[in-house]
């Protein structure tokens, strides 16, 4: 297991923390993002969307559960939020597999709510709020 932490100590740091996380992506391609509401998780995603390329407008797909975007060099990413989940049935039938193997990039938030279908390969990172206010990124590969 290989582990690797970030600290964000303010929101002007997220783009200078978003490409630390790039570097360390490696060929990573799926990312579970674990964090209680509030922690960041949306808006570091936003800004490893934004330092990738991104031109979209990146919000969090909470109501829609995945938006696609495309980075500069014409790379597809899928952005998702399980948080309104209800049922595994719900993610089966939005066809999980064609985006967790089309060799995309998968940023997923709330992704405890669908566990059982993560690949092995899937990339965890904890995102934990510091009663500083600050913030702990841990990514943690099986490596």
């Amino acid at each position: 297991m290989k582990e690797h932490t970030i600290t964000i100590k303010s929101l002007e740091e997220y783009p200078a923390a978003a490409r630390e996380f790039i570097r360390f992506m490696d060929k990573g391609r799926l990312f579970a993002f674990y964090g209680k509401m509030g922690s960041g998780k949306t808006t570091l995603i936003k800004s490893i969307c934004e330092e990738l390329g991104v031109t979209d407008t990146i919000n969090s797909p909470t109501f829609a559960i995945v938006n696609e975007y495309e980075d500069r060099d014409g790379n597809t990413i899928f952005h998702f939020d399980f948080y309104r989940i209800k049922s595994i049935a719900e993610v089966y039938n939005m066809g999980y597999e064609e985006y967790l193997y089309s060799n995309a990039y998968c940023f997923m938030e709330w992704p405890e709510l669908v566990e059982e279908l993560l690949p092995e390969e899937c990339i965890r990172v904890e995102i934990e709020e510091n009663e500083d206010s600050t913030r702990t990124v841990k990514i943690i590969t099986a490596e």
